[in-house]
């Protein structure tokens, strides 16, 4: 049988290297703002936990949050089935009854940025909080230390707020802010891992953190996310959450690793009742499974390259637009070294063209983009008669909804396809004139 498996994966790997992309050619070959780098030791992985019958969460899953978390610097990993997930599980475990008179309850507020992806907003009103909005800024488009101090008001728990594209925001300005005011942070790194701010690694200074794996991100395992803690409390909360709200801990498939499995007494249930079936919290199942953190384990061996190539595919794409009129051009936040996500390009209020037009001007050079997500969330249908609060005026995420986009920087980028884009975005500049 060994045997057997080893031909499977050796024709595994022949095939991939049988499937590898052809040669660019510029305006008919897609350049992607984003996409998985996946290799043949990603494609075996996959296909060895698949032979294997690894279907649930299993060794690979543990595998993984070990060597995640200790990527980090971190105690606790717990794998999610997605990254919005993580995010639910993150907020909501600090509501939890075992905090005490730290727990977060319905009508707290959360401070968090207006100009940002949804899945950072929506777990707070999910669970009956009050997001606090603030502006960004622009070049950055993360939010600065004083915009958040201004909005810690009487009711105000908790900041949970999403590095933008791999731009760190200024994480140890507000950890100190947290801190001196008894706020948690929720770190959202889902577009920066591998990002460094005051030379730590971003995702180390909240205490919770998120992290995606959908394709797009710096490493995938397909749909997947995670949430790290150093706080060993928040990280058992976070795994009864996801684990169905019980409070057993047993792996799958195992028993009573604590020995007590019929001896408990919890609630008003009789004593002895199975520990597998109490449940300390209103949980979830929102785990992945062993394929997916197979893969993961094999595309975190090259995280660091991966971020590598992002650096320095960003900055081979601002040398090459330096010079063109009509686009703010995007910039670290200070102390920071992104590993970044995408290239942020806003479009002047003087240019002479407008966003829509260097976006369909792209899309005929098979050159895609993105909006920076939603823009200014409380514009959206989705949170029109929701409880907020905005704090000063969203002036910049106004502009960013209207005039901002960006292309990518992902490690499958080769430098003629960064050059493709370069190109590109002059040639319709000049034109526009």
């Amino acid at each position: 049988m060994d045997a057997e498996k080893t031909h499977i994966l050796a024709m595994v790997r022949e095939y991939h290297r049988a499937t590898e992309e052809l040669e660019f050619v510029p305006g008919v070959t897609p350049v992607q703002p984003a996409g998985a780098t996946l290799d043949a030791n990603d494609r075996v992985a996959l296909v060895e936990a698949a032979l294997d019958l690894r279907i649930a969460a299993g060794p690979s899953s543990r595998r993984f949050e070990r060597d995640f978390a200790r990527y980090f610097g971190l105690r606790k990993a717990h794998m999610t089935n997605s990254g919005s997930s993580a995010n639910l599980l993150a907020l909501t475990s600090l509501t939890s009854h075992t905090l005490g008179e730290r727990r977060l309850r319905p009508g707290d507020e959360v401070i968090t940025v207006a100009a940002g992806f949804p899945t950072t907003v929506n777990p707070i009103i999910q669970n009956g909080l009050v997001p606090v909005f603030v502006d960004v800024e622009l070049g950055t488009y993360n939010t600065t230390a004083e915009r958040v101090l201004a909005a810690v008001g009487p009711r105000t728990r908790a900041i949970m707020i999403a590095h933008a594209l791999g731009n760190p925001f200024p994480a140890a300005d507000i950890a100190a802010i947290a801190a001196e005011h008894g706020l948690y942070l929720v770190e959202d790194n889902c577009d920066a891992v591998g990002s460094y701010h005051h030379g730590r690694l971003t995702g180390t200074f909240g205490d919770l953190t998120t992290t995606s794996f959908y394709p797009a991100h710096h490493i995938t395992t397909g749909e997947g996310g995670c949430v790290l803690t150093r706080n060993l409390a928040l990280a058992r909360i976070v795994e009864q959450l996801r684990d169905w709200g019980r409070d057993c801990w047993c792996e799958p498939g195992q028993d009573n690793t604590c020995f007590k499995r019929f001896d408990y007494q919890l609630g008003t249930l009789p004593h002895g009742y199975d520990h597998k079936y109490v449940f300390t919290h209103l949980g979830y199942n929102l785990k992945a499974t062993d394929i997916q953190a197979a893969l993961g384990v094999s595309q975190l061996t090259r995280l660091d390259s991966f971020g590598k190539a992002r650096r320095a595919n960003w900055q081979r794409m601002y040398e090459g637009l330096a010079e063109v009129p009509g686009l703010l051009l995007p910039r670290a936040t200070e102390h920071s070294d992104p590993s970044w996500f995408g290239f942020v390009l806003t479009v002047r209020p003087d240019a002479p063209f407008t966003r829509r037009d260097l976006e369909a001007f792209l899309g005929s050079r098979a050159i895609g983009t993105r909006r920076l997500f939603g823009g200014n969330l409380t514009r959206h249908p989705a949170y029109q008669g929701r409880e907020f609060r905005v704090v000063g005026e969203l002036t910049n995420s106004d502009v960013i909804t209207e005039h901002t986009l960006w292309v990518g920087v992902h490690p499958s980028l080769t430098d003629a396809m960064i050059d493709h884009v370069t190109r590109s975005i002059r040639e319709f500049a000049a034109s526009a004139r």
